[in-house]
């Protein structure tokens, strides 16, 4: 599958995990978190080069406080308890979206964790953290302005440059767990010819199956990007 270098997951479905346990939301969460290794390690074996995680979104604010908080919390904690060890695995760390509205404390375990694993190169694993689709346009657009650029420049191409994920590839699939359908403000402009898998297990359940049933799916897709397959008259 040498043309997959990209994968962004929607984990969908902690909450839910989490109630047909009868646990509460944050152990949800938590199990969420820890699955991440499990998965990224898998994508490492089937050659991935990029990984984007959504795992909060700039609408995730208007959750309860307690709910916010203890999110927070568990990314402070999973920096803490993973960095070191992902680092020494070859995994390059990277931050999409927001930082500046996030505690002061936990932007400083970002960019820690960012700096140490800048130079690695087994795979990046892209962590959309007060992320939103529309929202990264709109400082993409910002940060085009600022640097006055004239109109007749603005292209697809500086647009894109200007996105945090700029000089990344587009993604290839995107994946949502918990059956869900819905994009939800991740990724709209580089999704754009994004292949799209919903995977009926909720992200704590997202194990290696799971992941190469998406992938196996991926296989048989064909990608046209709009043109007409050759093989159509």
């Amino acid at each position: 599958m040498s043309n997959l270098k990209h994968v962004a997951i929607i984990m969908d479905g902690n909450g839910r995990w989490a109630q047909n346990k009868g646990l509460s939301r944050a152990e949800g969460h938590i199990a969420g978190t820890q699955n991440i290794r499990r998965v990224v390690r898998q994508l490492i074996v089937e050659n991935v080069q990029y990984v984007s995680l959504y795992a909060f979104s700039t609408e995730n604010w208007d959750r309860p406080v307690a709910e916010v908080d203890s999110l927070l919390q568990i990314l402070s904690d999973s920096i803490a308890n993973e960095t070191a060890e992902m680092h020494e695995e070859g995994v390059r760390i990277r931050h999409l979206g927001r930082i500046d509205r996030l505690p002061n404390r936990l932007q400083k375990a970002i960019e820690n964790s960012v700096n140490l694993t800048r130079k690695n190169t087994v795979i990046n694993l892209n962590v959309a953290f007060d992320y939103g689709g529309r929202d990264e346009i709109v400082q993409a657009v910002r940060r085009l302005v600022e640097s006055e650029v004239k109109p007749d420049q603005i292209t697809e191409e500086t647009l894109t440059e200007h996105l945090y994920t700029g000089g990344m590839p587009d993604p290839d699939l995107i994946i949502r767990t918990a059956g869900e359908m819905r994009i939800s403000n991740f990724m709209i402009w580089q999704a754009s010819y994004s292949e799209y898998y919903s995977s009926p297990a909720c992200w704590p359940d997202f194990d290696e199956i799971e992941l190469k049933n998406a992938l196996a799916e991926y296989s048989r897709r064909k990608r046209k990007f709009g043109a007409l397959n050759k093989a159509v008259t």
